[in-house]
């Protein structure tokens, strides 16, 4: 079931919506910890935004939501215009497979399995034929700058060549969305400003990048912010 999508100033569809957004683990329970309260977010299509806020602030909580990987207590969640409880397991999955890339800190890459194969590894769950799947991943390495090193494992690779192959697996099911966790937590300031710089470049190409960070200076690189402080969304900042 889909909900009426919002549309921001210019008209542009949100793709990512919540409205009175909560999360509450053991409800009822002595042991009660309200994570989110009644957070209220738009993001359009094509938009980069960051959210900060310390640990415990309720900003990965957030994520997990926006990413589907959890459901929320109270609240609605519309991805792409779609009303995420209206899905079944099967159907979040799915939803998940065709409309979020994640790309995470620890780049979460298969040693065992080189860069292509990596990269190719989500379109095994779409049922897209092993030619198709060599020659799209082939094509994504390619635009993360990393076409030569197709064949190399990722012990072969330095860190921000590996987050690279995180980014191409992340667009290899062409989602309108990148969920970033700390995508440049394990990088030197250099190679993250080269990170930072190709998710811009995505952007540019209709992609809506949401990274979630705890350093400014890595937020300031998103054309918004939202601080995420004791379960609440408190400021939404607009970057120079």
């Amino acid at each position: 079931m889909s909900s009426a999508v919002s549309r921001d100033s210019a008209g542009t569809p949100a793709v990512i919506e919540t409205r009175a957004l909560g999360k509450v683990y053991s409800p009822g329970s002595e042991a009660e910890v309200i994570a989110l309260h009644g957070v209220e977010m738009s993001i359009a299509r094509g938009e980069f935004v960051a959210i900060m806020g310390p640990s415990g602030s309720g900003k990965s909580t957030l994520m997990n939501l926006i990413g589907c990987l959890d459901t929320p207590s109270s609240g609605v969640y519309l991805c792409d215009g779609i009303d995420v409880a209206t899905l079944d397991k099967e159907e979040r999955a799915i939803l998940r497979r065709d409309k979020i890339g994640f790309v995470f800190q620890g780049f979460n890459l298969l040693p065992r399995m080189n860069a292509l194969e990596n990269v190719a590894m989500p379109m095994g769950y779409a049922n897209i034929k092993r030619e198709e799947r060599i020659q799209r991943a082939h094509a994504a390495l390619e635009a993360v700058g990393l076409g030569p090193r197709a064949n190399h494992r990722p012990s072969e690779l330095s860190g921000g060549q590996q987050q690279r192959v995180a980014i191409a697996r992340a667009l290899i099911n062409r989602p309108p969305i990148i969920l970033a966790d700390e995508p440049t937590g394990a990088l030197d300031t250099r190679t993250g400003e080269e990170i930072l710089a190709l998710f811009k470049r995505l952007q540019a190409e209709d992609h809506t990048v949401v990274l979630i960070t705890h350093d400014p200076d890595v937020a300031a690189h998103a054309d918004r912010i939202f601080v995420m402080r004791d379960g609440e969304l408190h400021v939404q900042e607009a970057t120079a």
